[in-house]
Formats: structure tokens, sequence, C-alpha cells
């Protein structure tokens, strides 16, 4: 087998994208690969012709926000029949929702992320929203804006310092969340995250529980989990129900774990005391919609890790990405290892010679 590393030069690889890239510094980043060949991709009215595009492509540039990408180019089943020659799918974010994972497993195509890139600017933004919800600074503002002239008492608020928060998955933000809050404000942090064992866990600054146990003992819950089959409306009105009263909810994770119905009903009740939405079911949501109007409510569009500092460093992962794929080496944050033994197969098939793995 011959080793790319020690001799080899890196196959040249044509990387198909359409629309602008996460941060310009992608472009920058991928001229010290000359290695790299990036095809831009015509929009089109036509599915059909944006894919013919990308029928010379070795890897596709994935926009990781599903509706912000036309639906014909999300990557099913039907699409990589359309695009033979694709050797990897590689999501501009740390999320993958318009990658049908199994589809490309099934015919030997990559999945690669950009997981940990934007952990510190989700972090803060979830961080933030926590104190600023329970200090009821969107109460305040809407009152101050209405000119309601209410004494000070009437907006009583609370401090985090020595709550206990309930991280509903810790990855890479959950990790990054239990240290602010730990070293910031003395939190107790608990985390439910069903494939982390308790030492893992702990190891990431948390009391591993069960998510009942969650629910039942935390102040603040926030969400830093996938979205996939096993987390599809997770938190419905069961689950607000058997959150603390009183306590607040946040999710910088994605629209859908989260029934948006049950969660203003919650509200509502007053059963719980404020929500802090970076994700929703329609990106963006409807300008009607009843949550963006309520006073208990902080409301972002997905912007928790658009920052200049996460995109810069998502274009730089993804470019090292494309760049260990070109040398025939495994590439890094792979979504489906099951796929490699075929993957292998076929970039030997592409490039004339054995991958270095």
């Amino acid at each position: 087998m011959q080793d790319s590393r020690a001799g080899g030069a890196p196959a040249r690889l044509r990387i198909g994208y359409l629309g602008r890239p996460p941060h310009p510094s992608f472009f920058e980043a991928a001229r010290a690969h000359p290695e790299l060949e990036l095809v831009e991709i015509a929009p089109s009215e036509s599915g059909e012709a944006m894919r013919a595009q990308l029928r010379s492509c070795h890897a596709y540039y994935v926009r990781a926000s599903r509706q912000e990408l036309p639906r014909p180019m999300h990557v099913t089943a039907e699409f990589l029949a359309a695009v033979p020659n694709l050797l990897a799918a590689v999501s501009s974010g740390a999320g993958f929702d318009p990658i049908d994972v199994a589809a490309c497993t099934d015919a030997g195509v990559a999945v690669v992320n950009q997981a940990g890139a934007n952990a510190q600017g989700v972090a803060e933004h979830a961080v933030g929203m926590m104190l600023a919800l329970l200090k009821r600074m969107p109460e305040t503002a809407a009152a101050m804006r209405a000119g309601r002239a209410e004494d000070r008492a009437a907006f009583m608020g609370r401090e985090i310092a020595g709550r206990t928060v309930g991280l509903v998955g810790i990855g890479h933000v959950g990790t990054r969340v239990a240290a602010i809050l730990r070293a910031a404000f003395g939190c107790r942090v608990l985390a439910a995250d069903p494939y982390l064992d308790a030492a893992t866990v702990a190891a990431r600054g948390a009391e591993k529980v069960e998510l009942p146990t969650l629910l039942a003992e935390s102040d603040v819950v926030s969400l830093h989990c996938p979205y996939d089959a096993t987390t599809r409306g997770m938190f419905g009105a069961a689950a607000f129900a058997a959150m603390r009263r009183g306590a607040v909810f946040v999710t910088t994770a994605r629209g859908g774990i989260h029934d948006e119905a049950a969660l203003l009903e919650a509200l509502e009740s007053g059963h719980l005391a404020g929500a802090g939405l970076d994700v929703w079911v329609d990106e963006p949501p409807p300008t009607d919609h009843p949550l963006l109007a309520h006073p208990r409510v902080i409301a972002t569009q997905h912007t928790a890790g658009v920052t200049e500092e996460s995109r810069r460093r998502i274009a730089r992962y993804a470019v090292e990405a494309f760049a260990e794929i070109a040398a025939g080496r495994l590439p890094p944050r792979l979504q489906n290892p099951q796929a490699l033994e075929r993957y292998r197969a076929r970039w030997a098939e592409a490039f004339g010679r054995a991958p270095a793995f």
C-alpha cells in the first residue's frame, strides 16, 4: 500500500460548493493546498442542473442548515445516485441535517462535519441566554418599550451562581458550557447523555444523570444534543411539565427537538419562567410566531455560532478535512466509520492507488 504521507503526491480533489462558504477565509486556506480545486455550483431552478455540475466532483461542501440549502441539493440516496463520483460530503458546520448519513454509508461516501469549531461561540450564547432570562431582561425591556412604569421589584430576578444547570448532551458545546458555569458561577452541572459513561461525563465537568432526574432537579435546562430520530420531538408537553416550576429552558441545538406549541403553553401557564431559543422548526420563523412576541422569550436566528472566530475555525477545519481526503488519509471528524471499507475502495478506484489508511 502506498503511503501518500511518505511520498505519494496528494490527489487532485475537485470540491463542489453551492453559494458562498461560511467565511471568506475558506478560500484563503484552500489556496495553500494546490491539490484542492474548488468548483462553484451555479444556482438553478432545476435540481438536475445543479447536480449535473457536481458529477465531476469528488467532494461536496454542504451547507449545514437544512433550510438554507435547496431541497434537491440535500444529500439523499436519490442525490447520491445522480453524482456517482462523489467520495465525501463535508458539512460547513457542526450540524449535518441535510445529509442522510445512512444513505452515504450505503454508497461508500464519507460524511465529515466541523464539530468543535464553533463550540466557544455557541457556549457563550447559551450562557448569555441563561443569565438574561434569570435576570428577566426580556421582560424589563418589553415593559420599558411599552411605557409601563412599574415598581422595579416586579421584575425581581435570580442569580445563576450556585444553581443547578442541566445539559442535555455534553459534546463539544456542552463541555464548554459546563466549564464556564462551574468556573465563573460555581454551578452544579448535570448532564444526560446516553452515549457517554459517568467517568467521561465527569471528565467533561458534569454529573451524569438520566433525563427525568435532570428535569426534576435543574433550575436551567439547556439542549446540546444532535437532531436525529432519537431526539426529534424529545421535548414536548410531558418533558416541560417534568421540569421544575419556574425553570428556564434554553436551546442552541436544532429546531424540532422541542415542540414549539408545547413550550408556548408551558410559558403561558407560568410553569416555565422563560426560554432562550436560537433554533426553530422554520428558520427564520414567521413574523407572527407567538414565541417571537412573548415577553419571556429571547429569540435569535440560529446565530449562536455565527461569530467571526467560529466561522474562521469552521472554514479552516473544512479545508484541513479536504486536504486529508486528497492525501488519502483518514478524514477527521468522520461521522460514518461504517463506510470506510467501501470508501477506501472507491478512493483507490478514483485515484489509481491505495489510500494511506
